[in-house]
């Protein structure tokens, strides 16, 4: 434990009041994650109106939801859809998950029969800073361990079909080459779901194994598949759409599709069980769906469509959220799952935090626990933003911040301030400290917002807009940008789109999730900047464009000290330290 706290602050100026606070608060989260009693899943499937014959189970406490179950609900009335998104992340951590699984559990405990959908954790994070990513304290979904390390093989599921593909691309050329594959323009890379970055670039077929050319990998969450896997309506839209994939193009300058290579129904069949939407619980026994994990800074972001319509048809509610800040995952969210399902939240939770304000405010990371008005006042400027995207969205909003033990009263008072300015309703979540009952208040405020509102869902460009149209206006109009530098390779990929016919899709920008703009130190609210696009390519299974900006890596490194030098396991089994 001490050595795992020692990674953890070594860098940081924190006084050892602040030390101790931080072990107290991971003993207590340690300890309520072991304590807290789980159901058997079965139970939490009768919650929602499932039986035993519904659910294919994966032990005790998790299951799957058969296709025929999801089926026979279609008729159903929807409920109502809640997007929890937040200001942009920092080091010290903003809860946009912790928060979404104590609203769920809130909800409940208001009488709202209301159901979580939210992403996969990816094994790479987990194991190197980031860590896990099932909530914390009074707001977990369990059992933690078992989902954030293999869960139901869903991510290993989703790296064998992206492997095959690729290993079915050089098994092409290998034998013969009847499509005219041109080796040095396959576009189609590996897959491993760990952050490894001694593979982003290779070198393979050496010792007559093939045709030597460069080759790399990339993180299973940044695979055009896990996309796919997040937007099909069922079996036959994700291989129609896995069919599509682009993995190479001909010497001739043609693409070359999955379909062509007649991989689409083998990579469908190694996908079919894991398509199918995982049902687990939270510490409180309010059921949670966990489907699906592409990253928002290099993909969507969002959980997979298929849990999300599933719980709308069991719940009155469903809290679902968007990776990173809402300049990533909440404006994907609006551009790509609403625009090419149907969705349409009805309400939109922020988080915040005033350790975030400050520091997007200017306070160094080791500082953050110091009360500073002049920091919190200028980094509310980054959440101020992001309210206006949301309207601008047309979707109503309420602020949720986030409450550490550090902060004090008169920080919430002026976080609360500044948002009555702006006339949106800030309320003090603590679902950390108190689980469901420390989220009422926001429950009942988002309640009360869906009642007393209407979504009138806009999108800020139209498909029909040319490629750097899009990609402007969403410069423009959320990031507060005033220019974009395009490179000689973006501009050429864009002339190639436009006259292949692959122009009129949604724009997926990878940027940096630490600022609005590209460059992760321009933090608040940078305005008048140029936005330079490296790279752009198409994802055509998806359904949509991919613009390279800044350094966005889709295969991360590991950190010089791992989380995973502290994980193990104790006596009993139980996994220790995988926080």
């Amino acid at each position: 434990m001490l050595r795992w706290l020692y990674s953890v602050v070594r860098g940081t100026r924190c006084d050892l009041s602040n030390v101790l606070l931080f072990i107290k608060l991971r003993i207590i989260d340690l300890k309520q994650s072991r304590e807290r009693p789980m159901k058997p899943i079965i139970e939490i499937a009768r919650q929602i109106g499932l039986d035993e014959d519904d659910l294919e189970l994966y032990g005790k406490y998790k299951a799957k939801i058969s296709f025929s179950a999801m089926e026979r609900v279609q008729d159903r009335p929807a409920g109502k859809l809640i997007l929890v998104t937040a200001m942009n992340p920092t080091p010290a951590g903003e809860g946009k998950t912790l928060t979404s699984i104590g609203l769920s559990q809130a909800m409940n405990q208001i009488g709202k029969k209301t159901i979580a959908a939210l992403r996969e954790p990816s094994l790479g994070p987990c194991m190197g800073l980031k860590g896990g990513a099932t909530g914390s304290g009074g707001a977990q979904i369990v059992p933690a361990d078992e989902i954030n390390m293999h869960f139901t093989g869903d991510l290993h599921a989703i790296s064998s079909a992206h492997n095959l593909l690729a290993a079915m691309v050089d098994n092409h050329i290998f034998h013969g080459n009847e499509l005219g594959i041109n080796p040095e323009k396959v576009v189609w890379k590996r897959a491993v779901d760990m952050n490894d970055r001694a593979m982003r670039h290779t070198v393979i077929g050496l010792q007559n194994s093939g045709v030597v050319r460069e080759d790399g990998h990339l993180i299973t969450v940044a695979s055009e598949i896990m996309a796919i896997f997040c937007l099909s309506e069922n079996i036959a839209d994700l291989r129609e759409r896995l069919g599509r994939m682009i993995v190479a193009y001909s010497y001739d300058g043609n693409p070359i599709t999955a379909k062509d290579l007649r991989a689409d129904g083998a990579m469908t069949a190694l996908l079919k069980d894991a398509l199918q939407p995982n049902l687990v619980q939270t510490c409180e026994n309010t059921p949670v769906l966990v489907h699906g994990g592409p990253f928002a800074n290099i993909a969507h972001g969002c959980s997979s469509l298929m849990a999300t319509k599933l719980g709308l048809k069991l719940a009155d509610y469903v809290v679902t959220e968007a990776g990173f800040g809402a300049d990533l995952g909440a404006e994907k969210f609006v551009h790509i799952k609403c625009r090419t399902s149907g969705l349409k939240p009805n309400a939109a939770v922020l988080v915040v935090t005033a350790k975030s304000m400050k520091y997007n405010g200017g306070v160094d990371k080791g500082q953050l626990t110091v009360t500073n008005a002049t920091a919190l006042l200028a980094g509310f400027a980054n959440v101020k933003k992001h309210v206006e995207n949301m309207h601008g969205f047309g979707i109503p909003v309420v602020v949720a911040i986030n409450r550490f033990a550090t902060d004090t009263e008169e920080e919430i008072q002026m976080i609360q301030e500044q948002c009555r300015e702006i006339g949106i309703k800030a309320v003090v979540s603590q679902v950390w400290a108190q689980g469901g009952e420390g989220g009422r208040a926001l429950a009942e405020e988002v309640v009360r917002l869906v009642e007393d509102s209407e979504t009138q869902l806009r999108f800020l460009y139209e498909l029909h807009d040319g490629i750097s149209d899009k990609i402007e206006t969403i410069v423009r109009e959320v990031y507060g940008g005033a220019k974009v530098n395009y490179s000689a390779r973006a501009k050429a990929a864009i002339r190639a789109l436009e006259a292949s016919g692959l122009s009129d899709l949604p724009i997926c920008m990878a940027k940096t999730p630490y600022s609005f703009s590209d460059q992760p130190k321009l933090l608040g609210r940078p305005a008048g900047f140029t936005l330079t696009v490296n790279d752009i390519r198409v994802s055509a299974g998806a359904g949509f464009v991919v613009v390279f900006t800044g350094n966005v890596m889709i295969m991360p490194g590991l950190p010089k000290h791992p989380l995973a030098e502290e994980i193990d396991v104790d006596a009993q089994g139980n996994i220790l330290n995988l926080s």
